[in-house]
């Protein structure tokens, strides 16, 4: 979304507009109506519906109130029924979509200092710094996108603990949170190749896997990413742990200059598109960067290294990349799989029922996959 995206709207019969912010890149709403706490739940979810904005002027816990009201009536709606997995991923991705868009409509106002010109606001000013760094002028964002600044700024604040690292991750806002620890975990106890005192950490995220590796000894990691704000948190990340001598960052696409004995990548899993920056850890257009990492792995490899690609198999569960086609790009790669560890997930949504994708996440294992080139297993 560009900087210069405005919101317009009409207020005590004059034209107004102000800066409009979405991390996401949604853009501005095309009509808007000046709301507060005289508006009913009813109205407000026909108008969210219909696509009108809500630019709020009561109360701000009324407000969340409001959303939170609004997500019922949303989640009342009957899902649609699928003759497939991957029909039912495909309605789960547009009822999410949907669900967004309505609930992205109610709109708060934010003076110049990231202050909330509302009653009962609370001080929101450190969240929205951290995402989105200074302000010099007021501006408008909806207070679902607030909200998830508030959540992200107290993750980062706590911090993850993190088993294998016996120390806490703190995720940065737009970094995705290392929550499933089972691939933090099968990183931790898959054998190191013989005299690894060189790593390369493909898309590093909040740098978790080159902390493991640091601590298991490895002497040097080079770490990746293509977002800045990534590799910040893993600075962060790294440094808190007292490991940042050891860990170099850089920003590439995917693998940086030379060789080394053990390569390692947590890709993306799922081969569809992203609605947002956090969204691009998880999901994958056409399975880019998993295939960039298997066509150009063997050429980054010292004599004898392991590539470990750290994968989900849920898209396969999912009906949208077989097997077969992995085994094909693996190949294509000039690599041959020199072993596998596996993992079943942990997370609450592997055993929940009443998940619209329970039939493929009860399936799915997280696998460890030691890769090595062909001329040289």
């Amino acid at each position: 979304m560009s900087e210069a995206a405005q919101l317009q709207w009409s207020e005590a019969g004059e034209a107004r507009s102000a800066r409009w912010r979405s991390e996401a890149g949604v853009p501005p709403p095309r009509r808007v109506q000046v709301a507060d706490d005289r508006l009913n739940a009813d109205t407000a979810y026909r108008l969210a519906c219909e696509g009108t904005g809500l630019l709020w002027r009561g109360d701000f816990q009324n407000a969340r109130q409001l959303l939170q009201a609004l997500a019922r009536r949303i989640d009342r709606k009957p899902r649609k029924p699928a003759g497939s997995p991957a029909e039912a991923f495909h309605f789960h991705r547009q009822a999410q979509a949907q669900r967004a868009r309505t609930l992205g409509m109610v709109l708060i106002p934010f003076d110049a200092d990231h202050h909330v010109p509302l009653r009962r606001a609370p001080d929101v000013a450190a969240a929205c710094q951290e995402a989105y760094g200074g302000s010099d002028e007021p501006y408008v964002a909806s207070l679902r996108e607030l909200l998830g600044l508030i959540g992200a700024h107290e993750w980062r604040k706590k911090g993850v603990e993190i088993a294998a690292l016996r120390g806490r991750i703190h995720p940065h806002y737009g970094v995705f949170s290392p929550v499933r620890g089972e691939y933090v975990d099968l990183v931790a106890r898959a054998p190191l190749p013989p005299g690894t005192t060189l790593a390369f950490d493909i898309g590093t995220g909040t740098g978790v896997l080159s902390a493991v590796l640091a601590q298991r000894g490895v002497e040097r990691i080079v770490a990746t990413d293509m977002d800045v704000r990534a590799l910040a948190c893993a600075g962060d990340n790294v440094a808190r742990l007292g490991l940042a001598p050891r860990v170099a960052l850089q920003q590439a696409d995917l693998f940086p200059e030379g060789r080394a004995p053990l390569v390692v990548c947590n890709p993306p899993w799922v081969p569809a598109r992203p609605s947002s920056a956090l969204e691009h850890a998880v999901y994958d257009p056409d399975s880019r960067m998993l295939r960039g990492f298997l066509g150009g792995l063997a050429g980054h490899l010292a004599a004898g290294g392991e590539g470990w690609l750290i994968l989900s198999d849920l898209a396969e569960h999912l009906g949208l990349r077989p097997r077969e086609q992995l085994l094909q790009w693996i190949e294509a790669g000039g690599l041959q799989v020199a072993g596998r560890l596996d993992a079943r997930p942990q997370h609450p949504k592997a055993s929940d029922p009443g998940d619209p994708l329970h039939q493929a996440r009860a399936r799915e294992l997280t696998s460890l996959w030691r890769l090595k080139a062909r001329d040289s297993a």
